[in-house]
């Protein structure tokens, strides 16, 4: 029964989600502002491997120090037993 349960519990989300996601699709396309950055990304678009190059080589560098500030940490802590 608790499964049953939970499933008639998400049915009746169902028509408020897809009107939500419909409603946004509309703006997306139906509004003027919506189309703006419809066609901003889409001009944009071609930049989108740089961007997410670069997003990488920070992230990146950034796990690295905090893999070095991790490593420097369990140096001390193991010095300490």
């Amino acid at each position: 029964m608790g499964r049953r349960r939970k499933k008639d519990k998400m049915r009746k989300w169902y028509v408020p989600l897809t009107l939500v996601g419909l409603s946004g699709l509309g703006v997306l396309f139906l509004t003027e502002r919506g189309r703006k950055a419809l066609r901003w990304t889409f001009e944009n678009i071609h930049r989108a491997p740089e961007s997410f190059l670069g997003w990488n080589e920070a992230a990146q560098r950034e796990l690295d120090r905090i893999q070095t500030a991790l490593n420097r940490v369990a140096d001390s802590l193991q010095a300490v037993r």
